[in-house]
């Protein structure tokens, strides 16, 4: 793409708008777990673990969150203590310990989010397919982009 003035000008608002998006994001993600009385962080290891559709190990939850195991292991630990999540021994597999969220506490959750997130699909009310398809392409994009970048800074590759 050429870097025409309007290209450029256009970039630069995107910068301050994804700044604040993410801002924002960060203030809301606080607020729902002050409200379910869990630490941020938590919140959103309760989110991915409800994401991945069943137990999973703690190792597991490290890689989701970028955490060492040992801070996984004291994320769940909290978590557990919460009643949000139970330990379970994996049946096809003795040593191993597979996570699982608790299905009432992981409701209670999902309705949290779910009146958080209700408005935010009004959002999008006016947009076609199209565009509401390059909005889900543009999130998941931004999602990687940061995933990847998070990963590159905890294991100090800045480049």
């Amino acid at each position: 793409m050429s870097g025409t003035p309007a290209r450029e000008r256009l970039l630069a608002e995107l910068a301050v708008v994804s700044r604040r998006h993410m801002a924002a994001y960060v203030l809301l993600n606080q607020a729902v777990a002050d409200r379910l009385g869990l630490h941020p962080t938590d919140l959103q290891c309760l989110n991915l673990l409800t994401l991945e559709g069943g137990p999973v190990t703690t190792g597991r939850i490290a890689v989701l969150t970028g955490l060492s195991t040992g801070a996984a292991t004291r994320l769940v630990d909290r978590l557990e203590r919460a009643g949000y999540v139970v330990r379970e021994g994996d049946p096809a597999d003795r040593r191993r310990v597979l996570v699982s969220a608790v299905p009432e506490r992981a409701d209670a959750f999902r309705r949290e989010w779910d009146g958080v997130g209700g408005s935010w699909v009004a959002l999008f009310d006016d947009l076609d397919d199209d565009r509401l398809a390059g909005f889900v392409d543009l999130l998941g994009r931004a999602s990687a982009f940061a995933a990847t970048r998070a990963t590159r800074l905890r294991s100090g590759d800045e480049g």
